[in-house]
C-alpha cells in the first residue's frame, strides 16, 4: 500500500479573500475597449483605472485610502485625443504614470499627493514615434526614466523620458502584432510573444533575438481561458505566478521550483462576477503585519475590489521567510549607463518595518536638440533652451547685458532723487 507524499510549501495553504464592501472602489466607469492589457495599475500611492471618457482617453487616479463611492465629478488624467489603452506606473516614482493610446502616443504624467480641483490635462511630456496606436507600457525595472512601448506598428521603441529621446528601436524583430512584453529582473533582456504565435527573448542593446527556438517546455498546463487573455503576474520573491483571466472569474495561482516538475498547482480564488482587468500590487506596497503576499485590484463594471494573498500564520512576529528584501524605489543605474552596456539588479530594501511611500518627487525632462549648441536667438525660450549648456559667448552677452541694465536702473534712480528734490523745493517755496 502506497502512501501519497505531500510536497512542502510554506505557500500551500494560501488563499484569497475579496476585502470587505467599504474597502472597495465604487461608481467608476471601466473602460469598454476591448484591448488586452490590464485596464489597472497600483503602487503604494495611488490606483489608476482606464476609465470612459468623451471626446477622447482617460483614466482616474486615485489615493489607495479614497475608498468608497467615487464623486462623477471627481478629476480625470485627460489628454489623449483616443482610447487608452495601457497605464503603468514608473516603479521609481510614485507619482509619475504613463500612458498608451490609440492616438499614436505616449504620455507621462506627474500625479500630485493632493487631490487636483480640475482634471489634469498638461503630462511632464509627450513622446511620439510609433506610427499606429501603442497598446503596450512597461518600464525599466532598474535604470532611471527608461520607459518601453511597443504599438500596431509591431514596433518596440526604448525612450529616456527624462530628455524626450528614442534610445533604441526595435523595428525588425516581429512579423506580426506583439501581444506582449516583459523584462527580465535586471532589465537586460526582454521577452515578448507575438500573433506568430513564437516567443522570443531579446538583447534590445544588442538588437538580436538570443533564443525563440523553445522546442519543448518544461511544463504544461492546460487551462480553460475560453473567455479571454490570461493576465499572468509573478512575483520573483515567492517564485508563485498568478494567472488572471480576463472575463474569467477566477484567479490560479502556481509554485515555480528549480525541480522537476517545476510548475505545482497551488490553488483557485474564485468569485461570481468575471473581471474587465486586474492590477497588481508592488511588493513594497503590501501590509507585512498581515502576511499578505500579493494584492490585487480587481475590475468590475462599475467598481474596482481589491484581494489579498495571506499566508496563514499564527505568530505576529514578521516573518523573514515570506519578505526578503525587495525592490526598492531607488533605480541602480541612470538611462545612459544602462544603453552603454552596464546592468545591475534592482536596489533591495527591507519590509521589517513595512514601508512609508516617499513624498512628492518630481520628474524633471530635459529635452536634447539643436538649441544645446546654438544660443537662443529671441527673448522667447523653450524649456529644453532654458536647460541647454551656455556658451562663452552667450555667457559674455549676457553679463553685458545685465551690466548695461544695472546702469540703466542707477540713472533712473538718480532721475527720481533729482526729481523728488525739485519737487520738495516747490513746496516749500509755495508755503
Amino acid at each position: 500500500m502506497s502512501r501519497r507524499v505531500v510536497r512542502q510549501s510554506k505557500f500551500r495553504h494560501v488563499f484569497g479573500q475579496a476585502a470587505k464592501a467599504d474597502q472597495a472602489y465604487e461608481d467608476i466607469r471601466v473602460s469598454k475597449v476591448t484591448w488586452d492589457s490590464a485596464f489597472c495599475a497600483v503602487n503604494p500611492k495611488f490606483l489608476a483605472i482606464i476609465v470612459e471618457a468623451g471626446g477622447g482617453g482617460a483614466f482616474i487616479v486615485l489615493p489607495l485610502a479614497k475608498t468608497g463611492r467615487v464623486d462623477k465629478n471627481y478629476p480625470l488624467v485627460t489628454g489623449h485625443t483616443a482610447p487608452v489603452l495601457d497605464i503603468d506606473w514608473c516603479p521609481h516614482n510614485d507619482n509619475v504614470i504613463a500612458s498608451a493610446s490609440d492616438d499614436t502616443t505616449i504620455m507621462v504624467w506627474q500625479i500630485p499627493d493632493y487631490t487636483p480641483v480640475r482634471s489634469i490635462t498638461e503630462p511632464i511630456i509627450t513622446l511620439e514615434g510609433h506610427s499606429k496606436r501603442v497598446g503596450i507600457l512597461s518600464w525599466h525595472p532598474t535604470a532611471r526614466n527608461v520607459l518601453l512601448s511597443a504599438g500596431g506598428d509591431n514596433v518596440i521603441i526604448i525612450w529616456n523620458v527624462g530628455t524626450g529621446e528614442v534610445l533604441l528601436s526595435l523595428d525588425d524583430m516581429h512579423p506580426d502584432v506583439i501581444h506582449s512584453v516583459c523584462w527580465n529582473t535586471n532589465g537586460s533582456l526582454l521577452a515578448t510573444t507575438c500573433k506568430d504565435k513564437t516567443l522570443r527573448i531579446i538583447d534590445p542593446r544588442k538588437g538580436q533575438v538570443v533564443a525563440n527556438n523553445f522546442e519543448e517546455p518544461v511544463a504544461l498546463q492546460e487551462m480553460d481561458t475560453s473567455n479571454g487573455v490570461l493576465l499572468p503576474f509573478y512575483d520573483p520573491d515567492s517564485s508563485i505566478v498568478y494567472l488572471c483571466g480576463k472575463g474569467d472569474s477566477s484567479i490560479r495561482y502556481f509554485e515555480i521550483t528549480e525541480e522537476p516538475p517545476f510548475v505545482h498547482y497551488l490553488n483557485t480564488f474564485s468569485s461570481k462576477e468575471p473581471q474587465r482587468g486586474m492590477g497588481f500590487m508592488p511588493k513594497r506596497g503590501l501590509d507585512v503585519s498581515k502576511c499578505e503576499i500579493a494584492r490585487f485590484y480587481k475590475l468590475h463594471e462599475r467598481k474596482c475590489e481589491p484581494i489579498v494573498m495571506t499566508v496563514p500564520r499564527k505568530s505576529d512576529l514578521f516573518q523573514d521567510d515570506l519578505y526578503p528584501d525587495t525592490p526598492g524605489p531607488e533605480p541602480a543605474l541612470e538611462a545612459d549607463e544602462w544603453l552603454s552596456g552596464q546592468d545591475a539588479d534592482p536596489v533591495l530594501i527591507s519590509l521589517r518595518d513595512g514601508y512609508v511611500p516617499p513624498k512628492h518627487r518630481e520628474l524633471r525632462v530635459t529635452k536634447r536638440n539643436i538649441l544645446d549648441v546654438r544660443p537662443p536667438s529671441g527673448p522667447r525660450c523653450s524649456q529644453s533652451a532654458s536647460n541647454a549648456p551656455l556658451s562663452q559667448h552667450t555667457l559674455e552677452t549676457l553679463l553685458q547685458e545685465i551690466k548695461a541694465l544695472r546702469e540703466q536702473v542707477q540713472a533712473q534712480e538718480q532721475r527720481i532723487t533729482s526729481l523728488e528734490n525739485m519737487l520738495c523745493e516747490l513746496v516749500d517755496g509755495t508755503d
